[in-house]
């Protein structure tokens, strides 16, 4: 029997691809116009949102494939990691942030690869509440901070370090869990 892999909730995780680059153009040609600033803002939030949509339709119709499994969290690490390059090479983000975190999403990305024929590793709830803290971080640092009140900076780095200590803490945990698979599978 074929496994569908055609789904809404794929085509909007490959939709989510695809918007990443538009919005590191637009993020970067408006890096200080408000007008493209925000549009920057709005894409970064609707690629984001879809995060959620297509997991909740997959899960609704029953249209979870192993496809989607992987994708997903390709699609999110794109979104993410985009958008945290491209706030380092503007110079509103410290760069040793962004490799934290691309570290952490990298290893786990190769790591899920490895373990492919043992299993597919979805995201676990502190995996989910990281990618909740990053877009909320991203989010916040996408906003055009020079004109907003002073505790809307504050408000953006202080979700920035919650989202790099969860980063850490569950990328440590993924690592804990693939070690006792390839302990059960030996």
């Amino acid at each position: 029997m074929a496994v569908r892999t055609r789904t809404l909730p794929n085509l909007l995780t490959v939709c989510r691809i695809a918007v990443v680059p538009v919005f590191v153009v637009v993020l970067v040609i408006g890096q200080h116009q408000l007008g493209l600033r925000l549009v920057a803002v709005g894409l970064f939030l609707v690629a984001a949102a879809t995060d959620k949509v297509d997991g909740w339709l997959a899960r609704r119709w029953n249209q979870v494939t192993d496809l989607g499994k992987i994708l997903d969290p390709i699609a999110d690490k794109l979104l993410m990691g985009a958008a945290l390059v491209a706030l380092s090479a503007l110079g509103e983000l410290w760069w040793w942030v962004t490799a934290v975190i691309l570290v952490r999403e990298i290893g786990i990305t190769v790591l899920r690869f490895a373990l492919l024929r043992y299993v597919v590793l979805p995201a676990s709830s502190g995996g989910k509440l990281k990618t909740v803290l990053q877009s909320g971080a991203i989010g916040l640092f996408l906003l055009p901070l020079w004109s907003l009140p002073q505790p809307v900076t504050w408000a953006a780095w202080v979700t920035m370090a919650a989202a790099v200590v969860v980063t850490v803490v569950t990328g440590i945990d993924y690592l804990r869990t693939a070690a006792q698979i390839r302990r059960e599978q030996s």
